[in-house]
C-alpha cells in the first residue's frame, strides 16, 4: 500500500487563526494553534487526531499535518486490512495496465 504523503494534502489557508486542508477525496481537516488535535470541523468540536507535541514544545502547522497525515494513513490502513481483496484488484489492475 502507498502511505500518503504532504505533496497529497493541499493546503487552503487560514480564517481567524483555523488553518485548512483537504485531501484528493476532498476530506476537510482543521486546526488552531490552540487545538492540541486536527478537527473535521471549522469550530475544532470534532476531533480526528491528536496532534504530538512534545512538551518543551508549541504546537505548529507541521505538527498539526503530521497529525492529518498519521490519521489518513492509519484508516487507509485499517480499511485495507479488513478488505485485503481490495489491495489485490488494485496490484492486478496495475498489472493488467502494464501488459
Amino acid at each position: 500500500m502507498t502511505k500518503y504523503h504532504e505533496s497529497d494534502i493541499q493546503y487552503k489557508g487560514e480564517s481567524n487563526g483555523v488553518h485548512s486542508w483537504s485531501t484528493p477525496s476532498g476530506q476537510p481537516y482543521y486546526w488552531h494553534p490552540d487545538w492540541l488535535h486536527v478537527a473535521e470541523d471549522a469550530t475544532g468540536s470534532h476531533p480526528k487526531q491528536e496532534l504530538e507535541v512534545a512538551e518543551s514544545e508549541a504546537p505548529t502547522e507541521k505538527h498539526a499535518l503530521k497529525a492529518i497525515l498519521k490519521h489518513m494513513n492509519d484508516w487507509a490502513t485499517e480499511k485495507l486490512s479488513s478488505k485485503p481483496e481490495i489491495e489485490t484488484n488494485a496490484i492486478e489492475s496495475e498489472i493488467n495496465l502494464k501488459k
